[in-house]
Formats: structure tokens, C-alpha cells, sequence
């Protein structure tokens, strides 16, 4: 018979201290209800966009507007990337590269506005480049958004993915990441 006794999160038992399984479940379930908040609260920021985000295709003048209502400053011009967001001194900024064409532009519009409305600091500096460096978690939430602006869930659920790429237009990259989105959730 194995002999326990604990300090903190471990257990021992006669080979030693092992993790306590008690505790490892604990952590699960704490992990698992921070990304359930976490997931809550985004939903509401959706919800509180009152743009009908994921409902209804999202357009150009949709954008502006949401960018007026929360103050973001946008600026279209030449740039290398294609766009970024920024914030400096409780200032926001999207910066969109006035080249791209539709419907790329307009899904770096809705993914640098996802940064502000996801990932904006309340106070200091920060920037956010599209298409800069490896694909982070903000940066995958970010085209998530972007993606169902495009391409909300009554449209994939009544089109089918050749409808979407040839009669829309839609890069069939955007598409098959729209429906893989859609499988997951």
C-alpha cells in the first residue's frame, strides 16, 4: 500500500511527488471557465456592435460606420502590409493599404477593426500589422471576425462553396476557412 501525503498541488506517494489529479482538474475546469467568460464577454461586444455581425454580410460603409461610433481614426494609404491598428494615448488608428482590391480590402478592414474591439489596451501603445509575422491567437481571432463579417452563417448554410467562389467572386481560401470555422462551432 502506497502511503500519500500532499504539500500544495502535489502528492507524494512512496516514488516520489507527482502532480494531484484533484488539483490538475481543478485548473481544467477554472481554464475552462475563463475562456467561457472570455468568450461571453466578446459575444456581448459583438452583440453591443448592433451590426448584425455573422447575420448579415458586412460592408464597406458598415465599417466606417462602426469605426465613427468608436471613434477610430481611418486612413487609407500606400503601405507594404496591408493594413494595421494602432492605439496612441487612448487614440485608435486603422491604417488599410489603399491598393487592395475588394474583397481582400474589406476583409483587413474587419480584421484590423476586430484588434481594436478584441484586443485594444485600455491605456500605452500598441500595433497590430495584418499579415506580419506568424499566425498568433489574436491574430487567428482576428481573421475569425473577419471572416464571418464576410461571410456570416445564413449565407454558407444557403450557398454552397462553388456558389461563393464563383458567382461572389470570394477567394476560395476565405471560403474553406469559413466553413471550417462553421464545423467547429
Amino acid at each position: 500500500m502506497q502511503r500519500k501525503s500532499s504539500i500544495g498541488p502535489f502528492e507524494k506517494n512512496d516514488c516520489g511527488f507527482q502532480f494531484c489529479c484533484v488539483h490538475d482538474i481543478l485548473l481544467r475546469i477554472r481554464h475552462s471557465e475563463c475562456a467561457v467568460v472570455t468568450m461571453l464577454s466578446l459575444l456581448k461586444k459583438f452583440e453591443k456592435l448592433n451590426c448584425k455581425w455573422n447575420e448579415r454580410e458586412l460592408k464597406e460603409s458598415d465599417f466606417y460606420r462602426l469605426c465613427k461610433r468608436y471613434k477610430i481614426t481611418v486612413i487609407e494609404m500606400p503601405l507594404r502590409v496591408s493594413g494595421f491598428y494602432y492605439s496612441v494615448l487612448g487614440r485608435h488608428y486603422i491604417a488599410i493599404n489603399c491598393r487592395l482590391k475588394q474583397p481582400k480590402k474589406l476583409f483587413v478592414m474587419f480584421h484590423e477593426f476586430a484588434h481594436f474591439l478584441m484586443h485594444a489596451p485600455e491605456q500605452g501603445v500598441t500595433a497590430s500589422f495584418h499579415g506580419i509575422g506568424g499566425k498568433t491567437r489574436k491574430e487567428t481571432e482576428a481573421d475569425t471576425f473577419a471572416t464571418c463579417a464576410l461571410l456570416p452563417r445564413p449565407l454558407i448554410e444557403l450557398r454552397t462553396a462553388q456558389e461563393l467562389i464563383e458567382e461572389d467572386g470570394l477567394p476560395a481560401s476565405l471560403v474553406a476557412e469559413r466553413l471550417k470555422i462553421y464545423s467547429l462551432h
